[in-house]
């Protein structure tokens, strides 16, 4: 009864003009701010979520301050990569008309880095390649000139982007071969699974000139390699499933291809292995490769690591191991490497947590939680 009689008198109060009108809420007004200067502890990871595929994000975080500084918008099953001086972060990635379904728009989106603003776009044939994070999905030539976008329908082939003009060159066909590993301001390669590499140069338009096929150097049968290679002082290491490193270099006009090495003794092969999304980090100064290890057998390549091996890439010996478990933190599915004189360790673990370590000692600074669902870690150049 008393909640009636107090609705009839407000009502009654609201007849007799007696109740006093409220201020008029003020518009609220949006600007852009301007990033700190950029920290050599700064990662961007890509937050590539099952959890809602169609709503990626690439997460900006300061590995000093422990603090979210923004974020990227980047749809479905994006790939991202760093422009060479590192003032634009660009982002492959698809848009469907109706959230899930529709019409389908692929599409380059160029955020400045100072701003985290989007800036401009250029529209693709609907073909980018929705894979896991890599530096291979959407690649940079070393001058910035060129942007490449692999391609798959399931045909395998790239695009040759114009990021100045925003527009598109062309595409050019890599007969299987797939991904995007970018050298030089016009060589572009991919990871044939025979085994090889295939190399395509580009003329200053942007158009095939030349192609070439290198000598096998993995197995894909018996010890295929991880897709996600490592950047190394002129080119990439490719870890394999079971534990060879495959040191390429894609600095001369095709690629030299080292001897591989292992990160097992004799008495750990076939014990331990490396796993994960993002597998392996490398300090290039240092000479340093850090590397999630696990216990496991056949098909346990996704398994996160339970430790995180330190080696000397001079000398190939493991110069560290450094247990998780005892930290509450892990398995560790994705590493990155800051590239400074006193480096931090970024490690993703399956539970969306980030860790900041000491990369020197090994000293676990933070635990950072719900930062990526499936994430890759970028950092500037």
């Amino acid at each position: 009864m008393r909640s009636y009689q107090s609705r009839a008198a407000w009502l009654a109060l609201l007849a007799c003009g007696c109740a006093t009108a409220a201020e008029p809420l003020q518009p609220e007004q949006f600007t852009v701010e301007t990033l700190p200067p950029r920290s050599p502890h700064w990662v961007y990871i890509v937050d590539d979520a099952f959890s809602n595929e169609i709503d990626a994000r690439v997460r900006l975080f300061d590995g000093d301050s422990y603090r979210h500084l923004g974020q990227i918008d980047a749809g479905f099953s994006p790939g991202v990569t760093l422009s060479p001086d590192g003032t634009t972060a660009a982002v492959v990635t698809t848009y469907f008309a109706r959230g899930g379904h529709g019409a389908r728009t692929d599409v380059v989106e160029f955020t400045a880095t100072a701003t985290l603003e989007l800036s401009a776009e250029i529209v693709l044939p609907p073909k980018h390649a929705q894979a896991p994070p890599s530096y291979f999905n959407l690649a940079y030539s070393s001058d910035g000139r060129f942007l490449y976008v692999a391609y798959i329908t399931p045909a395998m082939s790239f695009g040759v982007l114009d990021p100045v003009n925003r527009k598109v060159l062309g595409e050019i066909d890599t007969a299987g071969c797939a991904l995007v590993i970018a050298s030089g301001g016009n060589r572009v390669s991919s990871l044939c699974d025979s085994g090889r590499l295939l190399t395509v140069t580009l003329d200053d338009q942007g158009l095939e000139a030349s192609r070439a096929l290198s000598d096998v150097f993995f197995d894909a049968d018996r010890d295929p390699v991880f897709v996600q290679g490592v950047p190394t002082d002129t080119g990439y290491a490719f870890l394999s499933f079971l534990g060879q490193v495959h040191e390429v270099d894609f600095s001369g006009p095709q690629p030299v291809i080292h001897p591989p090495w292992s990160l097992l003794s004799p008495a750990e092969q076939g014990h331990w292995r490396p796993g994960g999304a993002q597998v392996a980090a490398i300090h290039r100064r240092l000479g340093r490769l850090y590397v999630p290890m696990h216990r496991g057998g056949e098909g346990s390549h996704k398994a996160g690591g339970t430790e995180i091996w330190v080696f000397d890439l001079g000398t190939h010996r493991r110069i560290a191991r450094w247990p998780l478990k005892p930290l509450r933190f892990g398995p560790a599915i994705a590493v990155q490497v800051s590239q400074d004189a006193a480096p931090v360790l970024f490690a993703a673990a399956e539970n969306a947590e980030v860790a900041v370590f000491d990369a020197l000692t090994g000293r676990l600074r933070h635990v950072e939680k719900h930062l990526g669902e499936t994430p890759w870690f970028f950092m500037n150049p």
